[in-house]
């Protein structure tokens, strides 16, 4: 007789046990409580310190003094913007009197402008008695002046260079009057024999500087003061044939021993 207890067992072997899902086990992230700001502790105050003493810049370094220029308009009896006569060049104007220091002197000078040479030159305040300047000329040594223009030409019978240097000297003396000596010694007429190119030079220096001087003293032009020089010299007797025959044999005899002996005449003659 079957054992009565095999069959359950059997039953127990045949029926399939059901297949256990496997559990995959979520992690489970727990949340941290949000956290309470936590209120703070006061915090003691610091201290404020003090800003740090700023340093003083380097001072910069002082600029030198510049001594303002005192304006001087007037010295030796000359002032600012008048006309003179400076015997080496002729007529200028005064520009300025300044100070300025020259090898650690000071020096006044009286800045001059001579416009027709286009030149500056500056002369020191004390030495304008050793140079010559003078103040322009008296209307009544300016009618002197023109008055010897009509006078007889002087010729003296020496060598050419040596009357040149005559000349020479009476033009730059600053001497308004010997100027016009020189004027009226070399003026030439038409019916007259041609100058040289040295007279020519001479005379032309004469002139301009007369010129110049009247026209400044008449508050006229350098033209006008050239027509009224030369209807003074229209004026002086015509010398007779006898006495330019004599001057035109004495300029012959000078250029000739000037030939022999003076090569600085000669280089002028030649140019």
């Amino acid at each position: 007789m079957p054992n009565k207890t095999a069959k359950p067992a059997a039953k127990a072997t045949a029926a399939k046990p059901a297949a256990a899902k496997p559990v995959t086990a979520k992690p489970v992230t727990a949340k941290a409580p949000a956290a309470k700001p936590a209120t703070k502790a006061p915090v003691a105050a610091a201290p404020v310190k003090a800003p740090a003493a700023v340093k003083p810049a380097a001072k910069p370094a002082a600029a030198p003094k510049v001594e303002e220029k005192k304006v001087v308009t007037q010295r030796q009896g000359f002032k600012a913007n008048e006309f003179v006569v400076y015997p080496a060049h002729g007529v200028g104007q005064i520009l300025a009197i300044e100070e300025q220091e020259i090898a650690g002197a000071k020096l006044e000078l009286f800045v001059i402008n001579f416009i027709k040479d286009k030149m500056t030159l500056r002369v020191p305040t004390a030495k304008v008695a050793n140079v010559g300047m003078r103040k322009l000329s008296d209307p009544a040594l300016v009618k002197k002046a023109l008055e010897t223009l009509k006078g007889r030409a002087r010729v003296k019978r020496t060598m050419w260079s040596r009357r040149a240097q005559e000349y020479e000297a009476k033009i730059n003396s600053g001497d308004i009057v010997a100027i016009a000596e020189v004027v009226r010694d070399l003026y030439r007429s038409e019916s007259q024999p041609e100058q040289s190119y040295s007279e020519r030079q001479l005379y032309e220096a004469a002139l301009d500087r007369l010129s110049r001087e009247i026209a400044v003293v008449q508050h006229s032009t350098e033209t006008e003061a050239v027509k009224e020089i030369e209807a003074q010299l229209a004026k002086s007797p015509r010398r007779n044939a006898k006495a330019e025959a004599a001057e035109g044999e004495a300029d012959a005899e000078g250029e000739a021993d000037d030939t022999d002996g003076d090569d600085t005449t000669v280089a002028d003659e030649a140019a």
